[in-house]
């Protein structure tokens, strides 16, 4: 943690920060916060998404993870490991950075799909908040 804190290179971006917390476009946490009524993935079927599925198993992110391996040189693509290797060298840090950044981008693109979908549950569609309502009053019509 003191590494992590200290470190001297490489800013967070809200996408890595969503990897390294769990609480992002996954199934794990959007069934936590009840959008989702199941923890499954949507790109694989898994039984439980969660930001370790997605770094190490999802079948839809092979291509991404390999190339994150090939420019890392981490076999293991543990959160544990992700984060040694981040601190490790910036050329690690932009890589896993990128890495977060490609896949995130398109897991919230597709979590936006499902939530416009007019057959869409009631808990899966965007919330209207005060702050959004409020919003919309002022964008011209």
């Amino acid at each position: 943690m003191d590494e992590w804190v200290d470190r001297s290179k490489g800013a967070l971006t809200y996408r890595v920060t969503q990897v390294v917390s769990g609480h992002g476009c996954f199934g794990h946490y959007l069934h936590k916060i009840q959008r989702e009524p199941e923890p499954q993935c949507h790109e694989c079927g898994a039984a439980d998404d969660t930001a370790q599925h997605t770094l190490e198993e999802c079948n839809r992110w092979a291509v991404e993870r390999a190339a994150l391996r090939a420019t890392t040189g981490v076999a293991d693509l543990s959160l544990r490991s992700i984060i040694a290797a981040m601190l490790g060298s910036e050329r690690n840090w932009e890589a896993v950075t990128s890495f977060c950044e490609e896949i995130m981008s398109q897991k919230e693109a597709a979590e936006r799909v499902r939530e416009a979908a007019a057959d869409a549950l009631p808990l899966r569609r965007r919330r209207q908040g005060r702050g959004r309502r409020a919003y919309a009053r002022l964008e011209p019509q």
